[in-house]
C-alpha cells in the first residue's frame, strides 16, 4: 500500500527515546476502516494462512502478546501494520517499494509468497530485539518469497533498524543512526550499504547472504567496472545501493521523491535552500539523503505535522491561495484523503519496563486527524478504538475522523483553524494525562494491566469528547455556507 515511514535514533529526539511512524493509506479509489487491538497469545493463530496470496505456514507455539492495526473489515486479511509486543519491539510494515527491472528480473516476485497482509502477524509475536525482527524477516523472505517490494521497520528502545526487499528473495538492512532521522516513501530508500559491515562485524548492515553474488551474477552494481574482480565489490563501505535496486522514474518524481524532499526540508530547513530556482535538492532530485541529523531534536508534535503535510508553505499547497495556482496539486502530499491511519511507536527508556512503551494512533485523513498516546502493555483497547466495522459512526475515532476530513475539506479556510485548535487540544491532553498517568503508576493499587487499560480509557474518553466537539463546530460552519442556502433578508 501506498505510504510513509519516518524513523529516528534515540539521540535524535526529543526525550531519549525510539521513534518509528508510519501511515497507511488505501490505494486510490478507496478507503479501509482500520481498528487498534490487542492479539492476546490466545488469540493467535498456529497455521497460518493468507486471503490474497494463499501463502501458509506453521507459526511457532508460545507467542508474545503484542497490539495491531488491522483491517475492521476481514475481506482482504489482517493488515496488523504496527504493533509493539510484550518485550517492547516494535514492528510497522510495510512501505510499498520500487525496483527495477533487472533486480526484478534476475528474481522475479512470488505471487504466492508473503506481503503486507501476513508480515506482523508471523513476525512481530515471535522477536525480542529489532534486529531479531530483521533476521526473522530476512529468513521467511528468502525461503518463501515475497510477491511486492517492501521497505519494513523494527524498533527496540536502543535501536531502530529499516529492512528492504530485493526482488522475489533477497533483501538488506540498515540499522538507523542514534543521531539522525530517516525519510521513506514509496521508493527504495537506502542509499548507501557497509558490504565490509554486513560480512564482518554486523554492526549496523544486514543482508542476504548470496547478495554478493546475485548483484555480480546480475551486473547490479552500476559503479563496477566489467574488468574488476568480486573482492572490490566484498570490500565496499559506499556501495550505491539506488543504482543497484532501485528507480529513478518520471512516477517516481511525481508521487515519491517530493514527499521526501518536503520531510527533509521540515527538519532541516537551514540544510540547504530548498526552494529557489537553483536549489541543490529539489522535489524531483534524486539524490535526497536517505537519513539527515536534524537540525533539533524531533518531537512527537513534529512527526504527526510533517505525516499530516500537504506542501505547506511552497507553491505546491493543494489548499494554497497564493502564488501560481498551476502549481497546487503538482505533487502527491503525504497528508491526502486516502490515509487509513498513523502510527507512532516511542519507546521511553527513562520510564519502568512495564510503562516504556507508548503507541500514538490517528485514524482517516492526516490532514484534520488528531494523535492519541496509548499504553501498549495492555491486554484490550478501549471500545471507541477497537469497534470500527462496516457502519459509518460517530462511536468510533476511525468513521468520526473520516467524517470530520471529508466535512473541513469542503470548506478548509474557515474550517481548518478549528480542526487546527482540535489537534493541539487533543494533543496537549494527551501529553498532560500521560505525564499524570506515568507518576500514578507509582503508587497504583491495582494490577498493571488494569491500572494501564483504565489510563488507556480515559485517554479514548478524551478524544472521543473532544472529537465529538470538533464535528460539530465543522458540520456548523459547513451546513451555513451550503449553496442551498436562502433566508428571507437575501431576497
Amino acid at each position: 500500500m501506498p505510504c510513509t515511514t519516518i524513523l529516528a535514533g534515540k539521540k535524535a529526539t526529543y526525550d531519549g527515546s525510539t521513534f518509528m511512524a508510519r501511515n497507511e493509506d488505501s490505494c486510490a479509489g478507496e478507503f479501509t476502516p482500520k481498528k487498534f487491538i490487542v492479539v492476546t497469545p490466545d488469540r493467535q493463530p498456529r497455521h497460518y494462512k493468507s486471503v490474497l496470496s494463499g501463502f501458509e505456514m506453521d507459526l511457532p507455539e508460545e507467542p508474545l502478546r503484542y497490539t495491531a492495526v488491522p483491517n475492521a473489515l476481514p475481506d482482504e486479511g489482517i493488515w496488523g501494520e504496527a504493533g509493539i509486543n510484550e518485550l517492547n519491539v516494535a514492528m510497522t510494515e510495510t512501505e510499498t517499494i520500487t525496483s527495477n527491472p533487472r533486480v526484478l528480473g534476475a528474481d522475479p516476485l512470488v505471487p504466492d509468497g508473503i506481503g503486507e497482509e501476513d508480515l506482523l502477524t508471523i513476525i512481530l509475536p515471535y522477536i525480542k530485539s529489532a534486529r531479531e525482527g530483521v533476521q526473522r524477516m530476512g529468513s521467511l523472505l528468502e525461503q518463501y518469497g515475497t510477491y511486492e517490494m517492501n521497505g519494513i521497520g523494527f524498533q527496540d528502545v536502543n535501536e531502530v533498524w529499516w529492512f528492504e526487499s530485493v526482488g522475489g528473495h533477497h533483501w538488506i538492512a540498515r540499522r538507523v543512526p542514534d543521531d539522525k532521522y530517516v525519510v521513506m516513501p514509496n521508493q527504495q530508500g537506502i542509499d548507501s550499504f557497509d558490504f565490509s559491515d554486513a560480512f564482518g562485524k554486523k554492526e549496523a548492515h544486514l543482508c542476504s547472504a548470496d547478495l554478493l553474488d546475485f548483484i555480480r551474477q546480475n551486473h547490479l552494481d552500476v559503479t563496477l567496472n566489467p574488468d574488476e574482480g568480486g573482492n572490490e565489490l566484498a570490500a565496499k563501505t559506499e556501495f550505491d545501493v539506488r543504482g543497484a535496486f532501485g528507480s529513478r522514474t518520471e512516477s517516481d518524481h511525481v508521487y515519491n521523491t517530493p514527499r521526501a524532499w518536503y520531510m527533509l526540508r521540515y527538519f532541516n530547513p537551514h540544510y540547504i535552500n530548498w526552494d529557489s530556482p537553483d536549489a541543490e535538492l529539489t522535489p524531483e532530485s534524486d539524490d535526497l539523503p536517505w537519513c539527515l541529523t536534524p537540525e533539533r531534536k524531533i518531537t512527537v508534535e513534529d512527526v504527526k505535522n510533517v505525516l499530516s503535510s500537504h506542501f505547506e508553505g511552497t507553491p505546491y499547497d493543494p489548499y494554497g491561495d497564493h502564488g501560481d495556482s498551476s502549481y497546487r496539486g503538482k505533487y502527491r502530499p503525504i497528508g491526502i484523503n486516502r490515509n487509513n491511519f498513523i502510527s507512532l511507536t516511542q519507546l521511553r527508556p527513562y520510564q519502568p519496563e512495564e510503562i516504556m512503551a507508548i503507541q500514538w494512533i490517528a485514524m482517516g485523513s492526516n490532514v484534520f486527524n488528531a494523535f492519541i498516546p496509548f499504553y501498549a502493555n495492555v491486554e484490550d483497547t478501549p471500545e471507541y478504538l477497537k469497534n470500527t466495522d462496516a457502519r459509518v459512526s460517530t462511536e468510533n475515532f476511525y468513521w468520526a475522523n473520516r467524517l470530520l476530513g471529508a466535512l473541513a475539506d469542503a470548506r478548509y479556510g474557515a474550517a481548518g483553524v478549528l480542526v487546527e485548535r482540535y489537534q493541539n487540544k487533543v494533543h496537549a491532553e494527551g501529553q498532560r494525562l500521560l505525564r499524570e498517568m506515568d507518576k500514578g503508576f507509582i503508587s497504583k493499587k491495582e494490577s498493571t494491566r488494569v491500572y494501564l487499560e483504565q489510563c488507556n480509557s480515559e485517554l479514548a474518553k478524551m478524544a472521543a469528547k473532544e472529537t465529538d466537539a470538533v464535528l460539530g463546530k465543522v458540520l456548523y460552519e459547513v451546513s451555513m455556507k451550503m449553496k442551498n442556502a436562502f433566508s428571507r433578508s437575501d431576497s
